[in-house]
């Protein structure tokens, strides 16, 4: 008797299996058949989109594809937007930190004229006693101050006794 059910259950396993791998087979079949529809109908939509086969729409028809087409155009103009806006700030921003930057450059430069206009008060200022001390006792080397358009201070070493003579061949103030 066992036997008997045991062999029932295997026939019916085996029929639903066939009819599961019919059923399996058909929902397939089904579900490729709309995907080609779907696809049928998109480009259908694409080719209206762009203007082609427009021949067989009514005037609705064309009215609603009208409205759709603004639609899109809208949004896209709306992203365009967003975007162009997000651009700009952030020019803003560079822009704000690249002023910035300048500014704290230019105190920079102010800050260095300034200790360079000290240097030379400094040394007109100390010009007397070295021409002083240079009357009493002789040094090997002195300094001289060139200004140049393109540098803004060199120091040059020269001999105590070329001083004299391009001190006046120069006209610029020395050190020594």
């Amino acid at each position: 008797m066992k036997a008997v059910i045991d062999r029932y259950g295997k026939a019916k396993e085996e029929q639903l299996s066939v009819n599961n791998a019919t059923s399996e087979l058909m929902f397939w079949q089904r579900g490729a058949a709309s995907l080609r529809q779907q696809l049928h109908n998109l480009q259908e939509s694409h080719k209206q989109l762009m203007g082609e086969e427009l021949s067989g729409l009514g005037a609705r028809d064309l009215q609603s594809l009208e409205n759709r087409l603004e639609m899109s155009l809208r949004s896209v103009r709306m992203r365009k937007d967003h975007l162009l806006k997000n651009e700009i700030e952030e020019l803003h921003r560079k822009g704000s930190v690249i002023h910035q930057e300048n500014l704290e450059l230019c105190r920079r430069v102010n800050i260095m004229s300034q200790q360079k206009m000290e240097l030379q008060r400094k040394l007109q200022a100390s010009e007397g006693v070295v021409a002083d001390a240079n009357t009493s006792f002789s040094t090997p080397y002195s300094f001289n101050i060139a200004q140049d358009a393109d540098v803004t201070c060199n120091l040059e070493r020269r001999h105590s006794h070329q001083k004299v003579v391009e001190h006046r061949e120069t006209g610029a103030p020395e050190l020594g």
